[in-house]
C-alpha cells in the first residue's frame, strides 16, 4: 500500500479504524467522492476489485443439532447412527412391483400441491369443490383379489395413469401405493398391476380417468338468437355453426339438455351417448343454476314460494334454492338453481308467479361453469372436469 493509502487509514491504540477529518477543503472532498465511485463500480483505485467468494454453509443435521443443544456446545460429536443405509436392505436394487423389491412408502404430500392431485397442472377443473355422485343403491359389492384385475398382456397401471395426464409416473406409482386408486371398482395398491387400457375403469380419488381419446366433451356458451339443434331448416343460426373453427367441425356431437332462443349460456356438447342419456335422466337429479332477470321491486315472499312449489300446466315445480344476487332501479337479478329439464321450466315458474323474466342465463350444469368464457365460443373441458362431471352421474 502507498503512503497516502496508509495516511488515509490511520490505526488507533485499541486497533479500530477512526474517519480522518477532511482539513484540504472542496478539493479533497471532490476527489473522495470520486475514489467512492471508483470503489463502488468496481473501477480504478490502486489495486483490483475482487468480488467476495461465496461462503459455502455446512449442512447440519436438525436431529444432531437438536441433540447438541440438549447436551451443549462442549459434548463430544454424536456417533454416527447405526441404521444400515437402504442400499444394503434386501431386494433395494430390484424394480418397483417386482417380487422381492420393497414396497414403496407412502409420501405425505403437501397440502395444495399441484403434484399430489390427479391432474393438479391443469388450468380448468380446479375449484370444482368436492366429488358430487349420485345417491343410487348399490347391489352388494364383491371383493376382488388384485391377481384377477392383472392383465398379463396388458400395460403397468402406473404408466396408464402417466399417458393420460394424472401426474409423473413417480407421483403415479405413490397414489398407487396410497391406496388412492380403483381398477374396475376395486382399490389397487400393488405396484406391478397390468391393465388393458381399452376395458379397464380407473379411477384417482373418486375421478374418473377417460382413456378413449375418441371421446369429446366441450362446453358452448350460446348467444341469445342461437337455436338449440345442430342444423336449422329455417336457416337460423344453430349450434353447428359454431364447431366450423373447431377440430371437431363434421362430428356428430349430442348437446346435453336444450335452450330456448331467447335464453343463453352453457351447453354441454358431447359425443358420450351415455353421458348425455344419465345428464338428461330425471333419476339422477343433476342440478343447473340460472340467473333471471326481473323487474323490480321483488316482493319478500316470493323466493319461498318458488322453493314450496308452484302449480304448472304440467304439475307442481320448485326450485332447489333461491338467492338475490343484485337489484337495481327497475330490475334484479335472481340466481336459482334446480335440477328439473322440463321445457321452459325457469320463464314459466316466474310468470306463475306475476314476474315475467326478462334476461335468462345458464351458468352452471351439474360441476361444469361458465366462468368467463366469452358467448359464442367453445372450449374443450379439462379432465378433471370430465372426471367430476362423470362421477355426478356415477359413471
Amino acid at each position: 500500500m502507498t503512503q497516502a493509502g496508509r495516511q488515509g487509514s490511520p490505526r488507533s491504540g485499541s486497533g479500530r479504524n477512526l474517519p480522518q477529518r477532511n482539513t484540504s477543503g472542496g478539493s479533497a472532498g471532490g476527489g473522495s467522492r470520486g475514489g467512492a465511485a471508483k470503489r463502488s463500480t468496481g473501477f480504478g483505485g490502486d489495486r483490483p476489485h475482487r468480488a467476495p467468494k461465496p461462503r459455502e454453509e455446512r449442512f447440519v443435521d436438525p436431529d444432531e443439532a437438536g441433540a447438541r443443544q440438549g447436551r451443549g456446545a462442549t459434548d463430544k460429536p454424536a456417533k454416527p447412527s447405526s441404521r444400515k443405509p437402504s442400499a444394503r436392505k434386501p431386494g433395494a436394487k430390484k424394480a418397483p412391483g417386482t417380487p422381492g423389491a420393497p414396497k414403496a412408502k407412502p409420501r405425505t404430500a403437501v397440502p395444495g400441491a399441484a403434484a399430489s392431485r390427479a391432474f393438479g397442472s391443469e388450468r380448468f377443473g380446479q375449484n370444482l369443490g368436492p366429488l358430487r355422485k349420485p345417491s343410487r343403491r348399490k347391489g352388494p359389492g364383491r371383493d376382488v383379489p388384485q391377481s384377477e384385475l392383472h392383465d398379463a398382456d396388458g400395460i403397468r397401471l402406473q404408466k396408464v395413469m402417466a399417458s393420460a395426464g394424472v401426474a409423473s409416473r413417480r407421483v403415479c406409482e405413490e397414489m398407487i401405493a396410497e391406496g388412492r386408486v380403483e381398477v374396475d371398482g376395486q382399490v389397487v395398491t400393488e405396484l406391478g398391476v397390468r391393465v388393458d387400457p381399452k376395458t379397464a375403469v380407473i379411477h384417482v380419488d373418486g375421478l374418473r380417468i377417460q382413456l378413449d381419446e375418441n371421446l369429446v366433451y366441450m362446453v358452448f356458451n350460446k348467444p341469445k338468437g342461437v337455436v338449440s339443434t345442430m342444423e336449422d331448416p329455417e336457416g337460423r343460426p344453430c349450434i353447428s355453426d359454431f364447431l366450423k373453427n373447431t377440430k371437431n367441425k363434421g362430428e356428430r356431437l349430442f348437446h346435453v339438455g336444450r335452450l330456448d332462443v331467447a335464453t343463453e349460456g352453457l351447453l354441454l356438447l358431447t359425443n358420450d351417448g351415455e353421458l348425455a342419456n344419465r345428464l338428461t335422466h330425471p333419476s339422477y337429479e343433476v342440478p343447473k343454476t340460472y340467473l333471471v332477470q326481473v323487474r323490480g321491486p321483488f316482493p319478500h315472499g316470493i323466493g319461498a314460494q318458488l322453493k314450496a312449489g308452484v302449480e304448472l300446466e304440467d304439475g307442481l315445480a320448485s326450485v332447489d334454492s333461491f338467492r338475490l344476487v343484485d337489484s337495481t332501479p327497475g330490475h334484479v337479478l335472481i340466481e336459482v338453481v334446480l335440477h328439473s329439464g322440463k321445457n321452459r321450466i325457469v320463464r314459466r315458474m316466474f310468470d306463475a308467479v306475476g314476474f315475467p323474466v326478462q334476461r335468462l342465463v345458464r351458468v352452471k350444469v351439474g360441476p361444469i361453469g361458465l366462468g368467463d368464457q366469452r358467448q359464442g365460443s367453445i372450449r374443450n373441458l379439462g379432465k378433471q372436469e370430465i372426471g367430476h362431471l362423470l362421477a355426478s352421474v356415477g359413471l
